[in-house]
């Protein structure tokens, strides 16, 4: 418990000293027309993937109605080499996309890089090198059609983007499976000083920057907030969750669940980790997610999406934000061509 109340003064501390400035979006749309987004995640695993990848990418820049592209990390799998050349590799990759894309950094590609099989490598570095080479222009997106999004370049956490669209407001926010990366490293029983000290400051980083995405959205009069992560902090595929492996999600889940329930209008949570696509409610009343992590306050408006990925990564979620009227957000999964 230790642990988690230094999160939890950490995040506290830190929640509501950003301030952003207006914001804009990858996507050129009206106010009041529809437009449409790609959504994907652990993707490329393994060799064949990695050579399936630019061809994946190909397809979604066919796609004549998407406007812009989501990773949701995890951009290799958990037992292969985290290398400055693979990095390398995927942003080539990446720059092909011919859309607005908003990459948002997953584990296996940082925080379970202290694997033997992975080099090993000194996680904190891997995070840096990351951030050097993807975020080596902060408040702008990758692609061909690079667009300008709100960065938490103050903080020194680049890879925490904001824009709004047709009254929605979206947030990319880096939170990682591995327990948030408070999973012990090779030879540890016990997350390392320096460790603990990224967490507490991406935790208060992560938790500021979903206060004022939620603030500028009921500022705003938005009819939705959007958030893109990595981390699954609701995996259905674990049938007995230990709290010893999600303790390092308890504030972020906090804090989304205060803002969701006092938000008149839909949230959505994007994720991926968990590898297999799936919609639920994980906030709703009877959810066993709200004794699990101490919520007290319901937030049925919460909807949370996990994208395919991994061995079933053959599809991108194509994700419609509605005209005024309708039900805000629709998707559906498009079969890779190329798998």
């Amino acid at each position: 418990m230790k642990r988690l109340n230094l999160l939890r003064a950490g995040a506290l501390a830190a929640a509501g000293v950003l301030t952003l400035t207006t914001l804009t979006s990858p996507a050129a749309a009206s106010q009041d027309g529809n437009y449409t987004f790609a959504v994907i995640g652990d993707i490329p695993y393994g060799d064949a993937a990695i050579a399936r990848f630019p061809a994946n990418i190909a397809q979604i820049n066919a796609d004549p109605a998407v406007q812009w592209v989501d990773h949701l990390g995890d951009i290799k799998n958990g037992s292969s080499v985290c290398s400055d050349e693979y990095f390398q590799l995927i942003k080539t990759d990446f720059d092909q996309f011919k859309d607005p894309l908003v990459y948002t950094i997953g584990d296996n590609e940082w925080t379970d890089c202290h694997r033997p099989n992975n080099g090993p490598y000194d996680p904190l570095d891997r995070l840096a090198k990351l951030r050097q080479v993807f975020f080596a222009k902060p408040g702008r997106t990758l692609g061909q059609r690079s667009a300008r999004v709100e960065a938490q370049s103050d903080w020194g956490l680049p890879e925490n983007v904001r824009w709004s669209a047709a009254d929605v407001g979206f947030a990319a926010v880096h939170i990682v499976g591995s327990n948030n990366s408070l999973a012990p490293w090779t030879g540890k029983t016990a997350p390392t000083p320096e460790q603990t000290a990224e967490v507490l400051h991406r935790t208060a980083g992560a938790i500021a920057h979903i206060h004022e995405t939620f603030a500028d959205a009921r500022r705003e009069h938005q009819r939705a907030v959007v958030l893109l992560t990595q981390a699954d902090m609701f995996d259905p595929t674990v049938a007995n969750p230990s709290y010893a492996d999600y303790y390092g999600f308890q504030t972020i889940v906090a804090a989304i669940a205060r803002e969701a329930a006092a938000f008149k209008g839909q949230v959505y949570l994007f994720n991926g980790d968990s590898h297999v696509f799936h919609v639920d409610q994980p906030l709703a009343a009877g959810s066993t997610w709200l004794t699990f992590y101490g919520v007290t306050q319901p937030a049925p408006n919460l909807t949370r999406i996990t994208v395919d990925g991994s061995n079933n990564a053959n599809d991108y979620l194509r994700v419609t934000v509605n005209k005024h009227g309708q039900q805000v957000l629709s998707w559906t999964k498009v079969p890779f061509t190329a798998v």
